[in-house]
């Protein structure tokens, strides 16, 4: 008689950061979901943090995994899975990782964090008002509301963007060896 048959995947450090990265993205995304919003759709995109964190530390493919498994597993844990909201979390995460793809074939030293975090921002509204006028709402009414999506882009974007840069810079995530003050060292003055 033979016994049922074992698969054994291996678990590597970077499945285990992965795992770790996707938890904390999840976590904000739960978080914001209990943030009143003024209208629907518009929010901070708190998550979107860890993943530009994860793009500039460890590379497109890590924050696409991330990405989706927030996408995926924040959907089943908040009773949307499959829904229309799913649907347009979807779309926003894949048309912005898409731009942050995109952008890695321009020259890096024009973007940082805050104009990554910006881009991003715009393409995840880009794609989430494209799946909403092609699907739920295919009238040009959806235009009106371009103006103050754009703005909550531009808003958010800037300010998860600065958010990344300052933990990136002087944050627990700061680089090891680097210098974490603020500003430079105090000196007296010297005497003449």
């Amino acid at each position: 008689m033979q016994s049922p048959a074992t698969i054994d995947l291996p678990v590597t450090a970077e499945d285990r950061r992965i795992a770790m990265l996707a938890a904390v993205a999840i976590g904000l995304s739960l978080a914001e979901a209990v943030i009143p919003s003024p209208l629907p759709g518009v929010k901070p995109g708190l998550a979107n943090i860890v993943v530009l964190i994860v793009l500039l530390q460890h590379g497109l493919r890590t924050a696409i995994w991330v990405s989706m498994l927030r996408v995926f597993a924040g959907s089943l844990l908040l009773g949307s899975f499959l829904s229309p909201g799913f649907w347009l979390a979807l779309a926003g995460a894949s048309v912005s990782l898409a731009v942050l793809a995109l952008v890695r074939y321009l020259p890096r030293r024009l973007f940082g964090p805050v104009s990554l975090s910006v881009l991003a921002a715009f393409g995840h509204i880009g794609g989430q008002l494209a799946l909403a006028w092609g699907w739920l709402l295919p009238t040009a009414s959806i235009g009106y509301l371009l103006p103050v999506f754009a703005a909550a882009a531009l808003l958010f974007g800037a300010v998860n963007g600065v958010i990344v840069a300052r933990l990136l810079k002087t944050g627990p995530l700061a680089a090891e060896g680097e210098d974490r003050r603020q500003s430079p060292p105090c000196t007296p003055p010297t005497s003449p």
